[in-house]
């Protein structure tokens, strides 16, 4: 007979399970992928995303493990003394004040690049938000080469993502990815125009390389704009790994989307800039990230 637990213990196990699922959700993994990874059930995973189960330290590991985070990461454990005071300071900021504090705290300790960074035009945003298409385009116009980060990280790799993913899980795939922005940036330091992955915002010191390398442009569109031109391109699992694309399939993979892009709206909105593509035509929308980036320059010489 399974044991009672108290209201303390009940409140806990429910934060645990919103932890987990907000974390999946950020990194736009099903949970499927989540229990292929972890090696966790989907049936042990369900109960602990909707505050159930006994969960041991063990499988606590698993789930960090495949999300690519550290247990400590996943409980949000108390960070050191200075870090702590630092947090509290901070905790009084609103938004705009808590970008202007990281900007601040970037030029003062080295984490940025000023020199060429706003040549560097990276895009970010869910799949189907026209990076690709806009990319290519704005490059051309731009006369600056056009590189996906995703084909140079099989470069770097020497493989497929998929085999990355099924090779080396979330943690792996990440390293290689920090390793191909690096090479890109230091590659194109006269200019380039770069699309991302979309869940490339969810990796914290990732997304801190990015900013600190490039000038990054949010392509937003809407959920019902996302799912159509992913569809349109041939591709008719968008957002979800089942083969079946019925009705139910595709309302599950629209369901994805919202919660996937309600996960990362506040990281997407930390871009220097955003370009709503919705309800624009690809020229309208090239025009509008013409406007929105940097006018292309040429460093003057000495």
């Amino acid at each position: 007979m399974a044991a009672v637990l108290e209201p303390e213990s009940r409140a806990t196990m429910a934060e645990l399970g919103a932890r987990v699922r907000a974390w999946r959700a950020r990194r736009g993994m099903t949970r499927k992928q989540l229990a292929a990874d972890s090696g966790l059930s989907e049936r042990f995973l369900a109960d602990v995303e909707g505050g159930k189960g006994n969960v041991s330290i063990n499988s606590l590991e698993a789930a960090a493990r495949a999300l690519n985070l550290t247990v400590l990461e996943l409980l949000q454990d108390a960070p050191r003394p200075a870090l702590a005071r630092l947090h509290d300071l901070l905790a009084r900021l609103d938004d705009a004040q808590l970008e202007q504090a990281y900007g601040l705290l970037s030029t003062s300790f080295g984490l940025g690049d000023p020199h060429g960074r706003e040549r560097r035009i990276a895009l970010i945003g869910l799949r189907g938000a026209g990076k690709s298409t806009l990319g290519a385009q704005l490059a051309a116009e731009r006369g600056v080469p056009f590189v996906e980060l995703d084909r140079q990280i099989e470069r770097e790799a020497g493989t497929s993502m998929n085999e990355i993913l099924l090779l080396h899980g979330q943690a792996g795939y990440r390293r290689y990815e920090r390793r191909a922005l690096l090479h890109i940036a230091e590659q194109h330091a006269d200019g380039v125009v770069m699309t991302t992955g979309g869940s490339i915002v969810s990796e914290r010191e990732t997304f801190d390389l990015l900013q600190s390398h490039f000038y990054c442009v949010w392509l937003k569109a809407s959920p019902e704009e996302h799912m159509s031109r992913v569809v349109a391109q041939g591709d008719m699992r968008p957002f979800h790994g089942d083969a079946d694309v019925g009705q139910g399939a595709m309302g599950e993979a629209m369901e994805d989307i919202r919660r996937i892009l309600a996960s990362r709206e506040s990281l997407y909105a930390r871009a220097d800039a955003v370009v709503d593509t919705a309800a624009r035509s690809v020229r309208q929308s090239l025009n509008d990230l013409a406007r929105a980036v940097p006018a292309a320059t040429k460093e003057p010489t000495q």
